[in-house]
């Protein structure tokens, strides 16, 4: 039976890396893995999604990828697994359209993304997600002080920002995982020099 699986974790996780390996899997067992992400998330191409630490592979945008395809189109598809990179971007409306795609035409959908914002709340489709998914598993990294990291601190001029648009697309030029204790404190540690 498919699953809507949600794999989060805070930034530098190595979501993006999991879902690549994920695909591989796929793809090395002759299956054919769709890998998508949210449209506007262009930073290292429209149709490109790449981990830090290099590896990257082409994908398609969810939105051309749902406004597509209808119940029957999939089944001539052959897809055999949806993996979603980015997946806080996604709508609550994608995320029901996901769920449906599991409940009704038993196709795993994997989705990795961040849990909350710079300001500690959820973004809506990370929410739907925690409320809709079969499985949620956190993907561990660590703040600067060691801790388990959950949390995205926004930095601009080597302070934490705490107000603002809640999508600013960005790296470690303007994010840091925290702790919780951290994150609460306002302190960004001693090495976010960008």
């Amino acid at each position: 039976m498919a699953k809507l699986i949600f794999r989060y974790g805070a930034m530098d996780a190595s979501k993006t890396a999991n879902a690549l390996m994920v695909r591989f899997n796929y793809n090395e067992r002759g299956m054919h893995a769709v890998v998508l992400k949210p449209g506007f998330e262009n930073r290292d191409g429209a149709h490109i999604i790449k981990s830090r630490i290099g590896l990257e592979a082409e994908c398609e945008a969810v939105e051309t990828f749902l406004a597509e395809r209808t119940p029957d189109f999939f089944d001539a598809d052959q897809i055999d697994c949806i993996i979603i990179d980015e997946a806080q971007f996604l709508t609550v409306e994608q995320v029901n359209q996901f769920a449906w795609i599991v409940d009704n035409l038993n196709i795993p959908v994997i989705c990795y993304g961040l849990r909350t914002d710079f300001t500690g709340r959820a973004f809506p489709g990370s929410g739907r997600l925690l409320e809709l998914a079969d499985n949620l598993e956190e993907i561990p990294t660590i703040c600067w002080c060691g801790h388990k990291a959950r949390f995205e601190a926004r930095v601009c001029d080597g302070k934490m920002v705490t107000e603002g648009e809640q999508v600013a697309l960005g790296g470690n030029d303007m994010y840091i995982s925290l702790c919780r204790k951290h994150f609460m404190n306002g302190d960004i540690g001693p090495a976010f020099v960008k």
